[in-house]
């Protein structure tokens, strides 16, 4: 059996199914089961990833755990400290207790202890305190999701008819879908010759945030107004907003780093040893997942959001 944090999110919604389908028996952490409804045939531990008893009650009698929660894009009082960095120092504590034999955690693209985004340095934390478990392990680093990002620049566009850009939007970054990384994540979970490597996963090209968003609107015919905040601006934003709203100030500081940097990263070269696994492109997910209107029906994913 494995147990899989996330499996709500968006990375988890993509992940489960394919697990399940590969004959897999699941359990899952699960805040709210009257939101787990989706999670047919796996076994729901009710409780809190940042609660040691909980996880100590969720490893009990699993071989493998999927560490593939995080708190980048949550509100309330969950935070990447929280959640991407201690939660998952004590899922590791807890899973080598019980003699669980490897663990698969869901870290970032350039995860470093001393990378100006607080989401990097969380994760370079908890990758340490998985590698000095007892256990296996694999370290899967992934680009920016799309799905997230479309969320977040998208999905306001299409129902609103404005978003807002973080910045000047005019750096490379690397989108990979959160389908090729439950992929990755499953490849890690069923092959032993992934045990004790990390492995960076991003998508098939570079875009700049204002290309991304001009991807959505020629895919899903979205139309509407794009604004920017300035650098400077953002900067005070993302220290005034840090008590206030967390989820708000992580999307800014992220914007912040973007915007001065970028994000760029070879994907397809870091594909070459996994020719299983396909790239799959913005535009194929923004078709999926944010259709346009036809027909005066809803496709997709944005229609199910709206009804």
């Amino acid at each position: 059996m494995i147990l899989v944090t996330g499996a709500s999110g968006t990375l988890g919604k993509h992940l489960v199914p394919l697990l399940r389908a590969a004959g897999i028996p699941l359990r899952a952490i699960v805040r709210d089961p009257r939101g787990a409804t989706h999670l047919d045939g796996v076994e729901i531990v009710q409780g809190d990833v940042r609660d040691p008893a909980t996880l100590r009650r969720a490893v009990d009698g699993v071989n493998s755990v999927i560490a593939a929660a995080s708190g980048f894009g949550a509100g309330g009082d969950v935070s990447v400290e929280s959640v991407d960095r201690d939660a998952n120092r004590a899922l590791a504590e807890a899973a080598g207790g019980a003699g669980v034999a490897n663990m698969i955690l869901v870290s970032v693209l350039e995860a470093s202890p001393r990378h100006p985004m607080d989401l990097m340095k969380a994760k370079y934390a908890a990758e340490q305190h998985v590698k000095a478990s007892p256990m296996a392990w694999t370290i899967i680093r992934p680009a920016l999701s799309t799905e997230t990002w479309a969320h977040i620049l998208g999905q306001p566009l299409q129902q609103l008819g404005k978003t807002t850009v973080f910045g000047r939007g005019n750096q490379p970054v690397n989108f990979v879908s959160a389908r090729d990384v439950a992929a990755f994540v499953r490849l890690a979970a069923t092959d032993p010759a992934m045990r004790g490597v990390t492995v960076d996963v991003g998508g098939p090209a570079n875009l700049t945030m204002n290309q991304f968003v001009d991807r959505f609107r020629v895919e899903t015919g979205a139309a509407g107004s794009v604004a920017h905040y300035s650098l400077p601006v953002m900067r005070v934003l993302a220290r005034a907003l840090r008590y206030v709203n967390q989820q708000t100030a992580r999307q800014i500081q992220a914007g912040v780093y973007i915007d001065t940097r970028g994000l760029a990263f070879d994907g397809r070269a870091a594909r070459k040893d996994y020719p299983s696994i396909p790239l799959t492109s913005v535009s194929e997910v923004f078709r999926s997942d944010y259709a346009p209107v036809v027909d005066g029906q809803d496709q997709g994913l944005a229609g199910l959001v709206r009804a």
